[in-house]
């Protein structure tokens, strides 16, 4: 099938579903703003870490830390680490690996957990879900009863996996992110489940009201599509689904997520082929969503989290970002009505892999690479 009659048809099935809908605000460039040296809030260092991904907090503070060889880490909040048993085998090297944690919605009750990384297989390797109960009845802490509950195939090569998990408000629903895989015009292919966000019930199976059901297969699962790298999925506090991911050489994109809707990629970009070749802009292709906010220069966004606590209330209702390439912390500041703004970028010195927010309203990062931290930050004395 060929690529533009592929993206003709979903942008047009698109603007079926999504006619009535709000469009985002028009976009703009983040890129130009230099990273700040003055912090409003002092970093902790808590303990070291290898390569991680991902984290997720324990209803008690503690914390669930991935590390991409493939390690589980249940972290304490001064820094002790427990390594959790039952971690499944990974697909390990460059951008695959285990990648992102989540507790279900249910975890109160249950104690289940779900994790997204690359698993080996014949033909390379493809992103899946599992999800687990986490145990800690002696012995240490570990996983029981792991289950697959969605993967990727067929399977094959490249980074780019994607992997990011959210649950909607409601705690019905699971988004998961797919990359595509640094095969671009598989974003733009409807049975191929790279370059797509899904929308999957608990169990992995494929809610009836998704926008592309009737068609069934990876069709059936997929709520958005049209995308790159994303690494950054999260619900606003108002019920609105956001998502970040890399551009090439150029436009990194912050977009509002919208069911049925078709993002562009790799017709469309804010940026550029890595060897200068241009790619045309959002602009030209009014059939595609485009981004609300963009990095051009990239800031290679990792990490997405909305803080709702009481130790920096003056940023209720701010997204946070982490940024690899900047080495630096975003604050997102949103309008309520589609739209938002990079209010505060500062330099952290380091690349920043993920941040979360602690129970206590603490905002957590985690560093990237072999050498990694876990910092905890908090309001400037």
């Amino acid at each position: 099938m060929q690529l533009a009659r592929i993206a003709c048809a979903l942008a047009v099935a698109a603007a079926a579903l999504g006619a009535a809908l709000p469009m985002a605000a028009a976009e703009t460039n983040a890129g130009a703003q230099k990273p700040s040296q003055d912090k409003p809030f002092a970093a902790t260092p808590v303990t070291a870490l290898d390569r991680p991904w991902a984290i997720a907090f324990l209803p008690d503070g503690r914390m669930l830390i991935t590390e991409k060889p493939g390690r589980l880490l249940l972290v304490s909040p001064d820094g002790r680490q427990q390594r959790v048993a039952g971690v499944p085998k990974v697909a390990y090297g460059g951008q695959n690996g285990l990648l992102d944690v989540a507790l279900a919605p249910t975890f109160a009750q249950d104690r289940v957990v779900y994790l997204s990384y690359v698993e080996p297989g014949q033909g390379g390797g493809g992103l899946a879900l599992a999800r687990a109960r986490l145990s800690e009845d002696g012995g240490g802490p570990a996983l029981s009863g792991l289950a697959v509950i969605w993967r990727q195939l067929p399977k094959g090569s490249g980074g780019q996996p994607g992997g990011i998990i959210a649950f909607d408000p409601e705690g019905r629903h699971l988004y998961l992110t797919s990359g595509d895989r640094m095969r671009p015009d598989t974003a733009q292919d409807p049975d191929q489940a790279l370059g797509k966000v899904l929308r999957l019930n608990l169990d992995g199976s494929t809610p009836p009201d998704n926008p592309w059901h009737a068609q069934g297969g990876v069709r059936a699962q997929t709520w958005t599509t049209g995308h790159r790298n994303p690494y950054g999925l999260a619900f606003a506090p108002d019920g609105r689904l956001w998502l970040h991911e890399m551009g090439p050489r150029g436009g990194d994109e912050l977009n509002l997520l919208i069911a049925g809707r078709n993002y562009g990629w790799p017709i469309v970009s804010n940026g550029d082929e890595y060897n200068g070749t241009p790619i045309p802009r959002h602009a030209t292709r009014p059939e595609f969503e485009a981004p609300v906010i963009y990095w051009t220069p990239v800031i290679a966004p990792a990490g997405l989290a909305f803080y709702q606590g009481p130790l920096f209330p003056q940023w209720q209702g701010s997204a946070f970002i982490g940024g690899l390439r900047a080495r630096a912390l975003a604050r997102i500041q949103f309008d309520g009505k589609g739209g938002a703004v990079q209010a505060d970028l500062w330099d952290m010195g380091q690349r920043i892999r993920d941040v979360a927010v602690a129970p206590d309203g603490a905002l957590w990062v985690i560093e990237d690479g072999d050498d990694a931290r876990l910092l905890r930050l908090t309001p400037r004395r």
